[in-house]
């Protein structure tokens, strides 16, 4: 859904990109930065049982975690430096980056842990449904209601609301679950249609 954005933005990435590039980092190095970013965020959430304040810290490291994964492909897509392992790489620390934010804010009792355990299924499945799909020949990017940008986008907007109403965290973890499960579902269709579609 987002992904239409985020190519129009590439040209606004670009300065950061070409800033990153001149002092040596490469996008391996800045999906690096990204997951490290996430798991900042991750013990950010955990850290709320302490400090009410990290509230407002988290969603701000996870906002920070999503640039900087976006600002990684722009690097790559600007200097000819895209390469498979790199995608491979990069999904990899996503999925890392979700699982530890989303069990950081179930640990530390911030939604109920069967919406979050709903929302981590359906994160999980999001993309390995893109990536069944690829690899049976649809395309699938654009496809769904909730890519990584969208769930980030959600759950950045409901850290902050919950700062000053507590339960928004756990309504947000709640409309994470049914849109990455709504997605998964949304992927399954699209394959199938394709697939049949090629049949005939």
């Amino acid at each position: 859904m987002l992904t239409y954005v985020k190519k129009r933005m590439q040209s606004l990435l670009a300065a950061e990109a070409r800033l990153l590039h001149r002092m040596g980092m490469t996008p391996n190095q800045v999906s690096g930065m990204g997951i490290f970013t996430a798991f900042l965020a991750a013990g950010s959430y955990w850290a709320v049982q302490q400090n009410h304040l990290f509230l407002l810290i988290a969603p701000i490291l996870l906002l920070l975690s999503g640039f900087l994964d976006a600002l990684d492909g722009a690097i790559a897509r600007l200097y000819g430096e895209a390469t498979v392992f790199g995608g491979f790489l990069d999904s990899l620390l996503d999925r890392y980056a979700d699982a530890c934010i989303l069990v950081a804010i179930m640990i530390a009792g911030l939604c109920s842990i069967f919406w979050g355990s709903v929302a981590l299924v359906g994160s999980f499945l999001v993309s390995y449904a893109r990536a069944r799909g690829e690899a049976a020949g649809s395309r699938m990017e654009t496809i769904g209601l909730a890519e990584r940008a969208e769930r980030i986008l959600v759950l950045g907007f409901a850290s902050f609301v919950a700062f000053v109403r507590l339960e928004a965290l756990n309504l947000g973890i709640i409309v994470l679950a049914v849109m990455t499960n709504f997605t998964v579902m949304q992927r399954a269709v699209h394959v199938y249609k394709t697939l049949k579609r090629k049949e005939s």
